[in-house]
């Protein structure tokens, strides 16, 4: 017996544009069901990339002494973005945002990421939640046309029809939809992605097969002896906005201390010299870290033989003489980067937007006794006049990378030993791109 859907298509198929509507709709009709998020399909790279991903693989493979910097395609070719993206950023845990700024049961914050319009929701028991935007009737944008990144509500509705959504992704109401067949109420929750919350930082991955956090964070957490960061809170935001620049380029920037010597030799320089930076996790090619040892001339004192950082913040009680004598530069690669000072610490939000631009933010996130601390409002203004300063030092030295990275003349040049953390940056991009 012949399937009624098969002859109805036979029937209309007597020209071309038929015939393309009913392949559409059998095309449709194998997908799997939207409401179930799955995996990203495996991206093929175009054959004309496998030399440039052939001389990442080789250079990664360098011993330290041999290290050179990236192939300069890397930052500016359109198919490595789309590799990246796929391999990537639709894979990896990234952190979008911090706990308290959704505290409350009914608050949403708007989160855009790779492409993905999200909402992150804290429901009516308090459970977070990071959903799809994209009503699940017409694919409208469930906040389209919303003047505020956040907000605090009982449900999610689009402006389009009124379908309406809980917290938690399920569908609340979707008027006058009596008379349809294919009507399935719970067939129609918006699309929920993992999400895992580490010491107040909310991550998010778009891989519903992503595997868990917290073994990502086992060496930071080492590391951080028993600074605890979850119920800190942001105190004010360095907001840079979008540069001409890929993001790998500010991501190397940040993770190398070379140019201390450089770009930053009146700001960070004499206070945290290259010279006594030291390297930790160097077998690792997902996480970095750098703790920059205070410049004794520059110590407020000595305790148990080590020398006290300054502070325009008080400083956390209980540290040891050893944590007050450093800031430490963390780094979980692809985006996350944390400075943790013995007063506060500095989140660096980068979001890629392009082959060759990204957007940065940087945020201060300080204990919350430091709020009402005297001089708090001060200390916290030289904080970030401190953190845009030398922003703008970075910025222009990244801008000017990314112009020369098109020229003929543009090389892997050889790495400085204490730039070994690029190393461990390319092997990362290898593994995730290469393998």
């Amino acid at each position: 017996m012949n399937c009624p859907l098969s002859v109805a298509c036979v029937a209309v198929a007597r020209s071309v544009e038929s015939l393309t509507l009913c392949w559409a709709i059998a095309l449709i009709s194998t997908l799997p069901h939207p409401a179930s998020f799955r995996r990203a399909p495996m991206f093929d790279p175009p054959p004309d990339l496998i030399p440039l991903l052939d001389q990442l693989r080789a250079q990664a493979a360098l011993p330290p002494d041999q290290a050179r910097s990236l192939p300069p395609q890397l930052y500016w070719h359109a198919d490595v973005w789309a590799l990246e993206v796929e391999q990537i950023f639709r894979k990896e845990w990234l952190c979008v945002a911090r706990v308290e700024q959704v505290p409350e049961p009914g608050d949403w914050l708007v989160v855009d990421l790779i492409g993905e319009p999200l909402v992150i929701t804290r429901d009516r028991a308090g459970a977070l939640h990071a959903l799809s935007r994209i009503c699940r009737h017409r694919n409208m944008d469930l906040l389209h046309g919303a003047t505020e990144r956040k907000g605090h509500g009982n449900q999610l509705q689009c402006p389009y029809h009124l379908w309406a959504y809980d917290l938690d992704g399920s569908l609340r109401g979707a008027p006058m939809m009596e008379g349809s067949s294919v009507f399935d109420r719970k067939a129609c929750s918006l699309p929920v992605f993992p999400l895992d919350v580490w010491q107040g930082f909310i991550f998010v991955s778009l891989d519903a097969d992503a595997g868990p956090l917290t073994p990502r964070m086992a060496e930071v957490e080492r590391v951080l002896g028993g600074i605890d960061m979850s119920d800190w809170r942001m105190a004010n935001t360095v907001n840079w906005g979008e540069s001409p620049v890929n993001w790998k380029v500010a991501v190397e920037n940040y993770a190398e201390f070379y140019h201390h010597i450089g770009i930053h030799q009146k700001s960070l320089q004499p206070l945290w010299p290259a010279a006594k930076v030291e390297l930790e996790a160097k077998d690792s090619d997902a996480v970095f870290i750098g703790r920059m040892h205070v410049n004794p001339e520059h110590a407020i004192g000595f305790e148990d033989g080590y020398p006290i950082e300054p502070t325009v913040l008080p400083a956390m009680p209980g540290l040891r003489p050893a944590q007050r004598s450093q800031t430490v530069v963390y780094g979980v690669f692809p985006l996350f980067g944390l400075v943790v000072s013995p007063a506060y610490a500095l989140w660096f939000e980068w979001t890629p937007t392009g082959p060759e631009s990204h957007r940065c933010d940087i945020h201060a996130i300080v204990p919350p006794a430091t709020f009402d601390a005297p001089g708090f409002a001060q200390g916290l203004e030289m904080l970030m006049h401190g953190a845009w300063a030398v922003q703008a030092e970075d910025a222009a030295a990244n801008a000017g990378v990314q112009a020369s990275a098109r020229s003929l003349h543009a090389v892997s040049g050889p790495l400085a030993p204490i730039e070994s953390s690029l190393l461990q940056f390319q092997r990362y991009l290898a593994r995730r791109l290469c393998d």
